[in-house]
């Protein structure tokens, strides 16, 4: 369906983003680092793991409820304007965890640990992509409702 063509686009540039994060921390490398000490930089590396642990299947749970009011809310916006919401709430909070890689390797920590959150970014990317019988599901549970 050409329907979720701009939904495919916002998970496209996303993903840019998390891609954008590496290139930027590969090109700067050392300059761009402010060196905190390594037990500072294990207390936030693991606050945002515990963090990143979390927020998937709250992110998951979210999507499952703002799918459901899509399809049960009253309103004049469309199927489509509905579902743009969810895509860009669920990915927006999943691009987060892309951001912890860049925020710890801004802090001095190595590629590795850029590179697990970048894994993990692009996971959450690929488990809240547009999907068309989601979408289909809020465009029957509009019908039926009116």
């Amino acid at each position: 369906m050409s329907d979720l063509t701009l939904h495919r686009i916002i998970a496209g540039m996303m993903l840019c983003i998390l891609i954008a994060y590496n290139i930027i921390c590969h090109i700067f490398g050392s300059e761009i680092q402010m060196g905190l000490q390594e037990d500072q930089r294990e207390v936030f590396r693991t606050v945002m793991y515990a963090i990143a642990i979390v927020l998937f299947p709250l992110v998951n749970v979210l999507r499952h409820i703002l799918l459901k009011l899509n399809q049960t809310m009253p309103g004049r916006d469309s199927a489509k304007s509905r579902y743009l919401i969810t895509t860009i709430v669920t990915l927006a909070c999943i691009e987060v965890v892309g951001l912890f890689g860049l925020l710890m390797f801004l802090f001095g920590d190595d590629f590795n640990t850029l590179y697990i959150f970048t894994a993990l970014g692009v996971l959450g990317i690929f488990l809240h992509r547009p999907r068309e019988e989601e979408y289909q599901q809020i465009i029957d549970g509009m019908s039926v409702r009116e």
